[in-house]
């Protein structure tokens, strides 16, 4: 069973999750959603890309954002979260990730609590990989 869900305040951290997104990584996410595009699984072919390497899949890393968000809003999230995401650009396989967020927004409605939260996935410089909001509801 869930733990009781607490009400967040405006501002509070989400994260940090860091990640090393090994090959493995993508090559199991690569197997259970069936894409083997070699943009992500061939580093020979890869390297004839304007990429210059493999790069992780973008859903790979929207997994991880809600990664972050299931760890706080537990149910609730995984029952009703949206997640609406920009992607910035690739992350390059073996390179490491860094997903975190603040929540923006809480809101009473007559059907719960509506949060809102920014979230972004960057690589080790900063580089700002995907930008994210998410919404989540917390029934009464």
């Amino acid at each position: 069973m869930d733990e009781p869900i607490t009400i967040p305040e405006v501002g509070e951290s989400l994260g940090p999750l860091d990640i090393l997104v090994t090959p493995e990584r993508v090559r199991a996410y690569a197997d259970a959603a069936n894409d083997h595009n070699p943009i992500h699984l061939d580093p020979t072919f890869a390297a004839t890309t304007h990429f210059g390497g493999p790069i992780v899949h973008g859903m790979l890393l929207l997994a991880y954002l809600a990664r972050v968000l299931g760890a706080r809003f537990g149910r609730a999230w995984r029952e009703n979260g949206i997640l609406e995401a920009r992607f910035r650009g690739p992350a390059m396989v073996g390179s490491s990730v860094r997903v975190q967020g603040t929540v923006s927004a809480v809101t009473e409605t007559m059907d719960g609590i509506q949060i809102e939260c920014a979230l972004h996935c960057a690589d080790p410089s900063g580089r700002m990989l995907v930008q994210a909001t998410a919404r989540v509801r917390l029934n009464r």
